[in-house]
């Protein structure tokens, strides 16, 4: 009810910045810049003296800055390695006024331009927070979907059940989960369901992907406990296309199609739709017993059989842009569907052979955006979106599986749990962001994200079972306040304060009578209500190096599939509470060059945690769940980098690396008396140690002008670590994931210009063993080949 009242007054709110906008039509400016070689010049900053009309150059070094006031204006354009440069532009009502520069190189401070290989957005790194981001449009040939681009990031590691459209566990230095908050336009996603996740969106549908590591902007709006990662999709101001297709190992094929219209009117329609589907059936290798003859097998190669997955997913918006009461107007509909079969619990010892899952989501959302509301530099947001779709687990089958995929009668209905149980999570978020810049060297925030949680659902085969009628609810408000100091170009600085107020409600079951089989439930609620704060600066000690500095005191709420589960492997816990740390993160970025052709960039952050009531994955006492409980406290302090090297426009190579040392800070258990056995261990079955290495090779013109072919080669490393906590048990017995490593290689060929397009690609190259989740054993040596093919109007 808060939701749809909120998605009522947003409406009302669009309507009535219309009947006030001012009379009169605006000038829009658009150019294109360029270097003294010709070449285009991404993430410089333009805007005019006030700033509170900017803009940030694209890949191609296009530009445009729309509800310019009619008159002469003064164009202020700048990046880092080029001298400022100024024009003034006669800005007409109605018109488009083109300008055209080229900038010269600031021979003083010798300053960089991008680097090869690295996001040209330098606008966006010069955040104050500890901040990564990645230009997804690299990586739009490849087939990579949106968890396994981030997982060759310093910092980050994407663990994953299986293969495609499996279960996904990201981490960002150490916290994971839902600790790490994931946003697609800074919009949260926490409510989207099982048919919209990181692992089975295509890389084509973001621009860039920012991750704000353990400190994050109030704008974002979240209780994230230890960073964020915001997807930022295309923000083309024009029409475009660009379809995809893939095939490869495992029976695997993956689609998508972006695309827009943009009227000269404003009027736009925007449609991202995209398809997954994978049999599978790799082989792992495991332990096994042969119903028929009896003979075990310590260890056997077999393929996976019941682990087929499909997804298929249309976003579509329609409205206006660049409206005087609307910079952005849309109303759209988010509609998708997953099937999965589920072929293992949370350990390869369980072998399910007919268990499967199906979910959909049916999700209406709004976007509106407005630039100087009532007065000049006055900004707000407003988003809603409310996620109708369902999910359903199914087990009906009265079997008990082996990895041979033969199966013995059993007398419990189902392989694990009999159900049919089909349930609506009922989940919406509202967003709303305002700022306020009263001129370039001061900006105000204020933002409030609300988010509901409320299960309902039913059983054909116990249709009068009690238990389906208790409440499931949670409703979390998070309401920021911020500050931002400008003094000029080399430093920044902001503060902020953030409450989190949540309210959950639950019931719990007890026997009234004493008698054998009397059940009844009495219906519970906890509430939490916190502050949190923090600040965060950058200052560029040189013109090629910035030094960063932040700190958080984060909290982080349970959300509803940790307190109720997922009905899937992951068993509720009502008991879970709040989650709160101490984030600190000091970091440098470094970037120069010897001459005009080789380029340098060398990033390197410390960062210490210290959290309270830290939420870990466990198993649940069967071993076939996993489930979530609270820690007393752990500490982490630990180190990442990276380093990159190009040579002119031909090569570009890279290596990062992390280390994060978890330890269990609860000096005594609960009711115990004497100091845990586990104090001071580190953190089991989280990677403490691992990264990445990359190269490519680019060749121009490759038998015709304009065709371009690029080879590539990743390498990922992860150190061995402990499956179960060190302290406990013999060094023979304790159970270890083996250090593993990965190797990615690549082929693009891009025709007139990247207008069509054809990729190869060979991962796991020598077909290594690797392992996530519990020792869960990933698929080993995979083909692809993508088609894609973009095309765009200006």
């Amino acid at each position: 009810m808060y939701l749809k009242k909120l998605l009522l007054l947003s409406l009302l709110l669009s309507l009535t910045f219309t009947m006030f906008a001012q009379s009169g039509k605006d000038a829009t400016i658009k150019g294109i810049l360029k270097n003294e070689q010709g070449e285009s010049l991404a993430g410089a900053s333009i805007s005019l003296p006030d700033h509170t009309n900017k803009t940030i150059s694209d890949h191609r070094g296009h530009f445009e800055l729309q509800g310019i006031r009619p008159g002469k204006r003064m164009l202020i354009i700048s990046l880092i390695g080029y001298k400022k440069y100024q024009v003034e532009v006669n800005a007409v009502a109605g018109e488009t006024a083109t300008v055209n520069v080229h900038m010269q190189v600031d021979m003083k401070h010798m300053e960089t331009v991008s680097v090869i290989g690295r996001t040209p957005l330098q606008e966006v790194q010069r955040q104050a927070y500890n901040l990564t981001a990645i230009d997804a449009k690299k990586l739009h040939n490849t087939t990579l979907d949106l968890a396994h681009a981030l997982d060759r990031v310093s910092g980050i590691r994407v663990r994953e059940d299986g293969g495609l459209g499996s279960r996904m566990n990201f981490s960002l230095n150490g916290f994971s989960g839902r600790q790490v908050k994931m946003f697609i336009d800074g919009i949260p996603m926490e409510n989207f369901g099982s048919s919209f996740q990181l692992n089975n969106i295509p890389i084509n549908l973001a621009e860039r992907v920012e991750v704000y590591k353990g400190v994050v902007p109030v704008w974002l709006g979240a209780d994230a406990l230890g960073g964020a990662v915001n997807i930022v999709t295309s923000n083309i101001k024009h029409s475009y296309l660009d379809a995809s297709y893939s095939f490869g190992s495992f029976n695997t094929h993956r689609s998508a199609v972006n695309a827009a219209y943009v009227a000269k009117s404003g009027f736009t329609v925007q449609l991202n739709a995209f398809q997954n589907y994978s049999d599978n059936d790799y082989k792992v290798r495991v332990q096994a017993t042969n119903l028929e003859t009896k003979q075990y097998y310590p260890a056997t190669w077999v393929r996976r059989f019941n682990d087929t997955y499909h997804n298929e997913t249309v976003i579509a918006n329609v409205g206006v842009v660049g409206k005087k009461y609307a910079d952005k107007l849309l109303v759209g509909i988010t509609l998708g569907q997953n099937y999965a079969e589920l072929q293992t619990g949370a350990r390869m010892k369980t072998v399910y052979g007919e268990l499967h899952r199906r979910g959909n989501i049916v999700m209406p959302t709004l976007k509106y955006q407005v630039k100087d509301l009532f007065v000049k530099g006055l900004h707000l947001s407003v988003n809603g979106n409310y996620n109708l779709g369902t999910e359903q687990v199914i087990d009906t089958v009265s079997r008990l599986y082996n990895w041979f995929g033969q199966w013995e009668a059993n007398t419990k209905g189902a392989e694990r749990e009999r159900s049919l149980y089909k349930f609506k999570n009922n989940n919406g978020i509202g967003t709303a962001n305002l700022n306020y810049r009263i001129n370039e060297h001061h900006l105000f925030s204020v933002n409030n994200v609300y988010t509901t949680f409320n299960r309902t659902g039913s059983d054909e085969l116990f249709p009068e079972n009690a238990k389906y009628e208790q409440p499931q609810k949670s409703f979390k408000n998070v309401f920021g306040l911020g500050y931002q100091y400008d003094y000029n170009e080399k430093w920044t600085t902001s503060l902020f304060a953030k409450n989190y107020n949540q309210v959950n409600k639950y019931a719990e079951s007890y026997n009234p009578t004493g008698g054998w089989g009397d059940v009844a439930y009495r219906e519970l609620s906890n509430k939490m209500n916190n502050w949190g704060y923090g600040a965060a600066t950058a200052y560029f000690l040189l013109p090629t190096l910035q030094v960063k500095a932040s700190y958080e005191k984060s909290y982080r709420l349970p959300e509803g599939e940790e307190l109720f589960g997922d009905m899937q492997l992951l068993e509720g816990n009502v008991t879970l509470r709040p989650e709160s740390s101490h984030n600190y993160n000091v970091g440098a970025s470094w970037q120069t060059k010897l001459n005009e052709d080789h380029r340098f960039s060398v990033d390197a952050n410390f960062l210490y945690r210290n959290a309270t009531d830290f939420i870990r994955p466990t198993l649940n006492r069967n071993q076939i769940k996993q489930s979530n409980e609270n820690l007393g406290g752990i500490t982490n302090m630990g180190v990442d980098g990276e380093i990159r090297y190009s040579f002119k426009r031909i090569f570009t190579a890279g290596v990062n690396m992390t280390y994060q040392n978890l330890r269990n800070n609860t000096r005594f258990e609960a009711e115990q008396k004497t100091v845990s056995p586990t104090y001071r261990d580190r953190i089991p079955n989280i990677p403490y140690m691992f990264g990445n290495a990359d190269a490519s090779l680019f060749f121009k013109n490759v038998l015709k002008k304009g065709n371009h072919l690029t080879l590539g080669y990743n390498f990922q490393y992860v150190h061995a670590f402990y499956l179960s906590w060190p302290g406990q048990g013999t060094a023979g017995e304790k159970l270890t994931i083996p250090r593993q490593f990965c190797q990615d290689v690549n082929v693009v060929y891009a025709l007139a210009d990247g207008r069509y397009n054809v990729a190869f690609e060979c991962k796991n190259l020598v077909n290594n063993r690797n392992y996530d989740n519990f020792s869960l054993q990933k698929p080993g040596r995979a083909f692809n080949v993508k088609l894609r093919y973009f095309i765009s109007k200006h």
